[in-house]
């Protein structure tokens, strides 16, 4: 039996439409949670050397938005990025730098021929563990 995560449907609105505004980059950010569901999207800046094949979060962004977070009573429910030109699946080097095995790891492709799609994963010691998002009206 495959676990399910409830996804309110603004915020997967919101995470395909901030992949849309840069489609040859990867967008990346953080997701806030309350009791389990998510709440709130926050967009960080990528600063990888290579921003169309790999992400690496601001520090002093990423430093913020984990304050914001605390000061709503958010907890850090995942960690959203793109892949502008490969499936919606963990790269090597996604599985390599994970350092939050406890937050849903969201990746959304571009590379689908105009049909966005979107996945989640918790990442722990190299492996992934895909989880079904079933999207709510929240």
């Amino acid at each position: 039996m495959t676990e399910e995560i409830q996804i309110p449907r603004k915020i997967a609105n919101q995470l395909l439409h901030l992949a849309q505004l840069s489609p040859e980059q990867e967008v990346c950010g953080l997701i806030g949670g309350i009791s389990g569901t998510p709440s709130h999207c926050y967009p960080i800046r990528n600063i990888a050397t290579l921003p169309a094949q790999r992400f690496l979060l601001e520090p002093s962004e990423q430093i913020a938005a984990l304050s914001t977070m605390r000061d709503q009573g958010e907890s850090l429910f995942g960690i959203y990025h793109s892949h502008p030109h490969a499936p919606a699946t963990p790269s090597a080097t996604d599985l390599e730098l994970a350092a939050y095995p406890e937050a849903l790891y969201v990746i959304i492709s571009l590379d689908t021929k105009g049909i966005l799609e979107m996945r989640g994963f918790y990442l722990n010691d190299g492996q992934s563990r895909e989880v079904s998002m079933v999207l709510n009206e929240e």
